[in-house]
């Protein structure tokens, strides 16, 4: 076992699990690929918490990129919009941290009092990937703890929509929780003390009939005024609206076996139907609990505030100095490090200044500026350090506005389920069954108290429980699938308008191209041993185009290499075997900008001699073309880009239809693209990955997000769809309309074991036992039959 570690080091980074590459770093016969991994284990190490290495084969994450700017919470105000509470002594945060993802980081960051002595405790949900930490003021801070967590590899996510407060302020899945328990807990009880009922009561057991209906009576209120009372608030408001959901049957079912159960036991005339009622009310919430479930460490709904950071950074009389985000006002003059965001509009006065606009406009390409000129919000800048005089606050910043606008938020219809249209019908036909069955008893018999007897007892046995229980159980079997396969849903629902979607639209940059990989082609002359130099450079870059430039080459390290320096965003250079090696954009290299096609950007000089450029074509996600392929055989296939239209030709074997695929698409263009779509009758999905993509994303009958990152920002969405499982997309659609047929199958064995139960209630001959027995036979066979359904389509679909 010893031996098999051994061998895995020499390959693979002992922290992170990456590569190695050929110039290593070592420390205690360890081998890593950057110094931020190194780094890492030499502070665990020093603490003696090499231990986190034991529980998995590569616990830690890669340390190459770090952020290190934290100064903005040593201010009050801002701290204090943070913490969630603060004292004397002590001080409680929770943070979100993505880094979180294995059993490893739970053990490390709730050992890091071993790190920090000023921590007192700190505690973990995994599944929210939030730490609750809580640390003494005389000893450490705010930005002292943050900054602990960043040397150990587990940066927090701290932006200006604390999404952390936002999650815990919804206690409604915990008051459900209550209510399950406290239904569970009544049902059993009850089924206990019936027992006797069913079986038949001795002369000796008959004294005790009485006061076991009694006590049954008495765990069936807090189950119908607590655990209930959602379904007949529901019913009353959509009564109100002249709307009939399917709580509405359920809540007449629950009153009329409580009001017989209260009016049996009372008279004495019988044992009632409370563990029924408590057996429904139980399943019901059960079935309710899996409808609701989400992916809590996921946001689906985000504005702008969480693309922005807490703080900026203002110069004022030459002294930097961190300010909420808030107090950010026209004339201020910030401070913009390498790779922030630009959070107002603003003109640049100082540095040179490089920005990525693709979140905000879809376009691919960073865009230069120069000196006096405006620089809007929303932008990353790539380069060096800048500095920016602001013209508008954030309020009124031209991405403030953007998300804002209202035609990006209009409200989305609500989507129909399956279980909406039917509860209509089946509450009409329910209606109808039981006064048809009273109204014959009084005028076949003039029997008023049969006639009763035979309307409450349709009503009871004809609560759709299990129709209830159809939907949610089969929908959320099919997310669990799902989220196995990283396509995560915002509700149940989506599911079954998945299954109705007959249009597909994509956005281009970053959702069907592939982030990560270019296909490079040179133009010039270079010879071999000049192409050992790249490559020997290159190797040193963690730049994805440095990483397939070396994938092109293939060509084993010969030569170390000295005085390499890397600028972020335009290129990389170094000494290597005494020659000087340039690899980069033109004005990194020295040149004036040189004539080349538009995707032509990684320039070559070699001892002060331009040798050429490589060109690169961006390349699709895996499966890309099969997926087109698969889908266009049922629906219409669109593409929306705010790229410019260089990849059209490229793109015509995918979307054959030319009027089909639109470029230099602005936010609004493509709402108004989708809008017109659904015009015309269709149901619209739409993929996208940006800001420019949330009015589409929001407009469109369902929005998926796709990201390389689940944990990074995300435009408000009804989905979001790692970028690992984007070729999957024909296999979830079909999931979903075999859930649908689930549904419906299931929905003929409710009707069934109802008919059945029809047969004896019409008669007003239903007793407890019958009553008994059928309601949990049909909901068991309803929760069984979906459940398994759903994974054998699954195992068909090559979902699992």
């Amino acid at each position: 076992m010893l031996q098999q570690k051994t061998l895995k080091t020499k390959t693979y980074c002992y922290h992170c699990g990456d590569d190695l590459p050929q110039n290593l770093y070592f420390y205690d016969d360890k081998q890593f690929c950057c110094l931020g991994c190194k780094g890492v284990y030499q502070i665990l190490s020093d603490h003696n918490l090499d231990s986190y290495y034991a529980y998995n084969d590569i616990p830690g994450q890669s340390q190459k990129v770090q952020s290190k700017h934290f100064e903005y919470l040593d201010e009050p105000e801002i701290a204090a919009k943070l913490v969630d509470y603060k004292d004397e002594k002590i001080t409680t945060i929770t943070l979100y941290i993505p880094a979180i993802h294995c059993s490893s980081c739970i053990w490390l960051l709730e050992n890091l009092h071993k790190i920090n002595s000023g921590v007192a405790q700190s505690r973990i949900d995994f599944l929210k990937k939030q730490v609750a930490i809580t640390f003494k003021n005389e000893q450490t801070s705010l930005r002292s703890v943050v900054e602990t967590l960043v040397s150990i590899g587990y940066e927090p996510l701290i932006s200006s929509q604390d999404v952390v407060k936002k999650q815990q302020a919804d206690f409604s899945e915990r008051s459900l929780v209550a209510k399950i328990a406290v239904a569970g807990f009544c049902f059993g009880n009850v089924m206990l003390l019936s027992f006797p009922e069913y079986f038949g009561l001795s002369d000796l057991e008959q004294q005790f009939k009485s006061f076991f209906g009694w006590l049954n009576l008495a765990f069936a209120i807090p189950v119908v005024f607590y655990c209930g009372k959602d379904y007949f608030s529901s019913a009353y408001q959509n009564l109100k609206k002249g709307v009939l959901n399917l709580d509405f049957p359920l809540a007449l079912g629950i009153a009329v076996m409580f009001i017989r159960s209260l009016v049996e036991i009372i008279s004495n005339s019988g044992a009632g139907f409370v563990d029924t009622l408590c057996g429904l009310v139980f399943f019901l919430l059960i079935g309710k609990w899996m409808q609701q479930r989400t992916y809590h460490h996921l946001s689906f709904e985000r504005d702008y505030r969480s693309y922005f950071p807490v703080a900026v950074t203002l110069i004022n009389d030459g002294k930097e100095k961190p300010v909420p985000l808030n107090e950010l006002s026209i004339g201020n003059r910030m401070l913009i490090r390498s790779n922030e965001i630009i959070p107002a509009d603003a003109i640049l006065l100082k540095g040179e200044a490089e920005i990525d606009f693709s979140f905000v406009t879809g376009e691919s390409l960073p865009v230069k500026k120069t000196l006096g000129e405006v620089v809007y919000a929303g932008g990353r800048q790539l380069l060096g350090a800048i500095e920016l005089e602001v013209v508008k606050p954030v309020s009124q910043s031209y991405l403030t506005r953007l998300w804002n606008n209202e035609a990006f938020f209009a409200d989305k219809n609500r989507i129909k389920t399956f279980s909406d249209t039917a509860s209509k019908y089946f509450s009409i036909f329910l209606l109808l069954i039981a006064i048809g069955s009273a109204a014959f008893w009084m005028l076949y018999d003039g029997n008023i108290t049969k006639a009763i007897a035979a309307f409450t007892a349709v009503l009871i046995i004809a609560c759709p429980c299990a129709l209830a229980l159809s939907t949610p159980f089969t929908l959320a079997a099919v997310l669990s699938i799902f989220d196995k396969n990283k396509f995560y849903l915002k509700s149940t629902a989506v599911v079954e308008e998945l299954a109705r979607i007959d249009t597909f639209v994509f956005d281009k940059t970053g959702t069907i191209t592939n982030p990560e990989a270019a296909g490079f082609k040179f133009e010039g002359n270079i010879t071999e041993e000049e192409k050992q130099l790249l490559s020997d450079l290159a190797r040193n870059s963690g730049h994805p185009l440095s990483r397939e430039l070396v994938k092109l080459l293939n060509i084993s390290k010969v030569h170390p290499v000295d005085e390499y320096v890397e600028k972020i965003g335009r290129g990389i250079s170094g000494r290597i075997n005494g020659n000087e090696v340039k690899l980069g954009s033109s004005a990194f290299i020295g040149l004036p900008l040189i004539n080349s096609p538009m995707n032509s950007s990684v320039h070559v000089m070699i001892n002060n001699q331009y040798l050429g450029y490589f060109t690169f074509q961006q390349q699709w996600r895996e499966g890309f073309k099969d997926l087109t392929f698969k889908l266009s055989k049922q629906a219409d296939l669109h593409l929306l880009s705010g790229d410019q239209d260089h990849d059209k030709q490229i793109l015509i074997p995918f979307f054959p239809r030319a009027q089909q695929m639109q470029f230099a698409q602005t936010p609004q263009n493509k709402l108004d693209y989708i809008r017109n779509l659904q015009n015309s009758g269709k149901k619209v999905l739409m993929f996208g990955d940006g800001l420019n993509d949330a009015g589409a994303l929001r407009q469109s009958n369902l929005g998926v997000a796709v990201t390389d990152n689940i944990n990074n920002f995300s435009p408000d969405c009804d989905a979001i769809l790692d970028g690992a499982a984007f070729h999957k997309i024909p296999q979830f659609i079909q999931q979903a309309k075999d859930a649908v047929k689930v549904i419906h199958i299931s929905f003929v064995i409710s009707l069934i074991y109802n008919t059945l139960g029809l047969y004896f209630a019409v008669q007003g001959l239903l007793s407890p036992l019958i009553a008994a027995i059928l309601m949990p036979i049909s909901t068991v066979t309803i929760i069984l039959f979906t459940s398994i359904a759903a994974r054998l389509y699954a195992r068909k679909n090559k979902l699992l």
